[in-house]
């Protein structure tokens, strides 16, 4: 294998993951309404960052006083970085979609680090909320983003943004101009009803029509500007906004676009022909992966959450068919993802699932219901894979207390904080994945189900309160909070359950879902299964004959 070391934009990358943004390594999903199994349109989000402490967060709707300032605060550091004039009305928000079921999600591509102004006003997370704030519609809300920006100056690096409303679907991008000059050059493409999309921390935007009015927007410097700074130089019809602004090497390719290439795997076929263009070793000669595929099979709900757990199993690149899997078999890698052996340079797979997601969201929006019941964001709090997606309609008035609790930070334990108690049972498991995944499996299985199984009816009998505003809030919040509820007992629950079950790194017995008992009405004596077929060939094959019976 030739050893890859790590570009000069990749050590810049790193370097401004750590000045300026630390979430660096998310995912977003984009499917559109005619493409799903129901005719709703999804967006997703893997938050992915050490050390972050994932939230759900709301927003209530709100006036405002002329003259009444909003405090910008970096999301994701806490920086002070100026103030702005608030809207006269902001609408409420539930983490990431806003009464009207208009959603926001993004990704980081990063892009030209020259291009960072250091006195921009607006960072990107706070600008995901400003527009679920003051939006409406997805097209409103690419205005307001791009309005606020290049008024107030841009704070981040570049962005990727889904942002969707129960009829269409975008992805916008943006990136600054430099510390000389404020404001952003951007492009937004709306996905096509019927495709899927999906972005991965590289900029996905190539050749887009600025003539197509209903399905681009752009700023009108978005060409001469990358002619200004020597980005570009070719005629218009062949300009890339991704290669003038985030031009592509190994890590883009291999470590972000390979995830993007892994969801279109799981409803695309023939997805094989793209393995070149993701793989990182054909730079600027395979076709670029496309922006949007059709799918095979209408995509459902549940299909959608589990593609948000992929570890590119039964790829080129799975996770579990090579010695860093471990004794276990685990779909996980340490980090960091470049790594020094005896002076070269490697790396792990990334895949869409990592250890290090502080909450993942899928947020599903109908044209077929009311804003407050159509409208629904489903909150993981931790590694998707590690734990069940669990419904908040957009007409809920708070967020359920474990997914925003006040007596949990990142360095707070609490056991009624859900990041926590999921990262507890997580971290279980990773160490011994084969042997205890499967009963995480179970009962994540169980809970999501039970939620996904209630749904359809749930929602009818709230069609019938929908002309009674503050009946249906009031039902819409208590049936959150009582979903939380059940996936907290059920996950404390499995906590003591795997502790018990897997104890010293044996496996107790089970009948009927309880423990066994021998004839004496003890416990009956646990399984010592040894190690695996892999840790077994690792010994041979490292150690020799150390270890050999004579």
């Amino acid at each position: 294998m030739k050893h890859l070391h790590p570009t000069k934009r990749e050590w810049c990358m790193a370097l401004l993951l750590l000045l300026v943004s630390p979430v660096f390594a998310c995912t977003s999903f984009l499917v559109g309404r005619l493409a799903s199994a129901d005719g709703s349109a999804f967006i997703t989000y893997n938050q992915d960052d050490y050390g972050m402490f994932g939230r759900l967060s709301y927003y209530p709707a709100a006036d405002h006083p002329k003259g009444t300032m909003r405090a910008i605060v970096e999301g994701d550091t806490g920086r002070p970085l100026g103030s702005i004039p608030e809207a006269a009305h902001t609408y409420a928000v539930m983490g990431y979609i806003n009464e009207h079921q208009v959603g926001v999600t993004e990704t980081t591509f990063g892009g030209r680090e020259e291009l960072m102004d250091p006195k921009g006003v607006v960072d990107y997370t706070t600008l995901m909320t400003l527009a679920l704030q003051r939006a409406k519609t997805a097209r409103e809300a690419i205005r307001v983003m791009t309005s606020l920006v290049n008024e107030y100056g841009y704070a981040s690096s570049g962005e990727s943004f889904s942002i969707c409303d129960p009829n269409e679907i975008w992805i916008l991008e943006m990136i600054g101009k430099g510390p000389d000059q404020k404001g952003v050059v951007w492009v937004a493409v709306r996905i096509p009803d019927d495709c899927i999309s999906c972005h991965a921390n590289q900029s996905r935007i190539h050749r887009f029509d600025m003539k197509d009015k209903k399905n681009v927007m752009c700023s009108p410097d978005v060409i001469s500007f990358a002619r200004s700074k020597g980005y570009f130089d070719g005629p218009d019809s062949e300009f890339s906004f991704s290669q003038a602004y985030a031009p592509a090497d190994f890590s883009a390719l291999r470590i972000c676009d390979a995830r993007a290439w892994s969801f279109f795997n799981h409803f695309v076929e023939g997805m094989d022909k793209y393995i070149p263009s993701v793989d990182g070793r054909h730079i600027g000669t395979a076709e670029p992966l496309p922006l949007w595929f059709k799918p095979s099979k209408p995509v459902s709900l549940s299909q959608v959450m589990d593609a948000m757990r992929d570890h590119y199993e039964g790829t080129p690149f799975d996770l579990t068919s090579d010695p860093g899997c471990g004794l276990y078999t685990a779909p996980y890698r340490p980090t960091p993802l470049f790594w020094d052996y005896k002076g070269k340079k490697y790396f792990h797979e990334r895949p869409i699932s990592t250890q290090q997601t502080a909450a993942s969201v899928v947020v599903q929006v109908r044209s077929s219901l009311p804003n407050p019941i159509g409208g629904v964001i489903w909150f993981a709090n931790d590694d998707a894979n590690m734990a069940p997606y669990v419904p908040v309609h957009c007409g809920a008035t708070a967020a359920p207390t474990c997914f925003d609790p006040k007596d949990a930070d990142e360095i707070n334990f609490s056991e009624n904080s859900a990041f926590w108690m999921q990262n507890w049972v997580a971290n279980m498991v990773y160490p011994r994945y084969s042997r205890l995944f499967p009963d995480l499996l179970t009962a994540r299985r169980e809970v999501e189900n039970r939620f996904l199984e209630q749904q359809a009816d749930f929602e009818k009998q709230m069609l019938a309160l929908s002309k009674q505003t503050a009946q249906l809030a009031d039902s819409l919040t208590h049936h959150a909070a009582q979903n939380a509820d059940f996936m907290m007992k059920s996950w404390k629950q499995l906590a003591t359950r795997l502790i018990v079950k897997h104890n010293d790194q044996t496996v107790r017995s089970e009948k009927d879902g309880k423990f066994e008992r021998d004839e004496f009405g003890r416990g009956k004596r646990p399984t010592r299964l040894g190690a695996d077929s892999l840790l077994r060939g690792i010994i041979v094959k490292e150690a020799g004959e150390r270890y050999l019976v004579p």
